[in-house]
């Protein structure tokens, strides 16, 4: 399996509340619509948080981390072919200049590895 993460930055002027809404109402229909190789698509909104150590709060470069799974690289790269010409490439080029600062984002795919994690110690 294949996974892809997307850092994104919403527009200038535009609240998190109305970035959430549209992109929740909006622009994730795109993604459901023209992927339909995809077998999960994930948006995670960040909330910052105090860093234990300073106690500050830092601005994030990021509002949301978006996720999408696939289940080959074969599948991801058909997708992303489908998408990134024609119709469907400028479907979402115009949807995205309405929601995102399109050159803050950040793209990447990962490796997942999982740990089992001893719980022997609970319930002591």
């Amino acid at each position: 399996m294949l996974k892809q993460i997307v850092l994104l930055k919403r527009r200038p002027g535009m609240t998190m509340e109305e970035f959430k809404d549209y992109y929740e109402n909006v622009h994730s229909k795109l993604g459901e619509k023209y992927m339909p190789l995809a077998r999960r698509y994930f948006r995670r909104y960040v909330c910052p948080e105090p860093n234990p150590i300073t106690r500050q709060v830092e601005e994030l470069d990021f509002d949301v981390v978006m996720e999408i799974w696939w289940d080959s690289r074969e599948d991801f790269e058909s997708t992303m072919e489908s998408i990134g010409s024609g119709e469907i490439h400028r479907l979402f080029v115009e949807d995205e200049k309405k929601i995102f600062d399109r050159h803050s984002n950040r793209v990447f795919t990962v490796e997942e590895k999982e740990s089992v994690m001893d719980r022997s110690w609970e319930g002591c």
